[in-house]
């Protein structure tokens, strides 16, 4: 288990990559953004995003998952008090390979609860061409290393 002093600035954490399936592209949209370039090839065709394109939310989504995937189960994780940024930066298409990596950008112990650690991250998501489609900054909450326990990495 990965506590709040496992997270030094500059640490990374690489994403498997998933494919965008378009059935999970229009179900997505079905439900959450019912536009027409997020619900069927034509739609896509005739918008500026050029074919069945996910949803930003669906791209943040599918983010999210990569991250659970990349350390968050792993992690004393209490959740998120937020998103300083979301960005989406390129259309992702059905039939994209998504990947990426987060990185710490700094951490602190918080003022008001010392047994939680703040952790900025930075996590960038690529498609199979390696460009970037969608860049997020946001803090977790982590649970610090209960007293008297070594943290990962450390000799006892």
């Amino acid at each position: 288990m990965l506590h709040f002093e496992d997270f030094p600035a500059g640490k990374r954490f690489d994403f498997k990559p998933i494919e965008v399936k378009a059935e999970e592209v229009i179900a997505f949209a079905s439900e959450f953004d019912p536009q027409p370039m997020h619900l069927s090839e034509d739609g896509g065709k005739a918008s500026i995003l050029g074919g069945l394109a996910a949803s930003g939310w669906h791209t943040s989504a599918m983010m999210m998952r990569m991250l659970c995937d990349s350390y968050i189960h792993e992690t004393a994780s209490e959740g998120s008090p937020g998103v300083d940024s979301m960005e989406w930066k390129k259309a992702v298409l059905a039939g994209d390979t998504l990947s990426g990596s987060c990185t710490v950008v700094d951490a602190r112990v918080s003022r008001s609860r010392p047994e939680i650690g703040i952790v900025r991250l930075r996590a960038i998501v690529t498609n199979q061409r390696g460009e970037t489609v969608a860049i997020c900054e946001y803090a977790n909450m982590i649970r610090c290393q209960p007293t008297g326990e070594q943290t990962a990495g450390e000799k006892p």
